[in-house]
């Protein structure tokens, strides 16, 4: 009879002795207002600098897991350039934002450690989805954070002629075959913690 007390006590002493299991999630919600998405177009004369707006972003990761989850949603139809002959040609004729008004980045796996406060190296793997094409994408970041309030930089490349969209360049101006994105973003970091409960807890 009393066997199968003394199994149930040796399966509830590591409970005993070990404290609570914990796993993180976290949710970080981006301000589209604070979050600046530039780009830049190398061409024969000068450079093409410009900027999208932020629609939406909110991502979800466990630093302990690596899972990762969530979007950024960037307006293609926002490009500016500051010059509206270039920047029509650029939303119609290499863009097509009618057709395809979004890019968007979907979150699938976090890489590193942020810390609590001040400044962390992280790596968001993912997937870009641009021009009706997905594309798998790294974006290395760096991250500060103060409280609740976060920034996180990145910057990355996009062989947007590669990747199916049209060559812009013309008889006497040539532009290169891939654009440099540079993001500053700023949102608020929100954590989670769900407990599993010991039975130490409850004695």
């Amino acid at each position: 009879m009393r066997k199968p007390q003394f199994a149930l006590a040796l399966a509830v002493l590591p409970l005993l002795a070990t404290p609570a299991v914990r796993a993180t999630e976290q949710t970080l919600r981006f301000d589209p207002a604070g979050t600046q998405v530039a780009f830049e177009l190398p061409a024969t004369g000068h450079d093409v600098h410009g900027a999208f707006a932020l629609r939406s972003g909110e991502l979800r990761f466990d630093a302990t897991t690596g899972t990762a989850s969530g979007q950024l949603v960037v307006d293609a139809a926002s490009a500016k350039t500051g010059s509206d002959s270039r920047d029509k040609t650029m939303r119609n004729d290499v863009l097509e934002t009618t057709r395809f008004p979004d890019f968007v980045f979907t979150a699938e796996k976090f890489e590193g450690t942020l810390a609590p406060t001040g400044e962390s190296h992280i790596t968001l793997r993912g997937k870009l989805t641009i021009h009706g094409t997905d594309h798998p994408l790294a974006l290395p970041a760096t991250v500060s954070v103060n409280g609740e309030a976060l920034e996180a930089r990145t910057q990355f490349s996009i062989p947007f002629v590669a990747w199916g969209m049209k060559d812009p360049s013309i008889l006497f101006l040539r532009v290169e075959k891939e654009v440099s994105v540079k993001v500053t973003a700023k949102g608020r970091l929100e954590g989670a913690e769900t407990a599993v409960a010991g039975l130490a807890g409850n004695r």
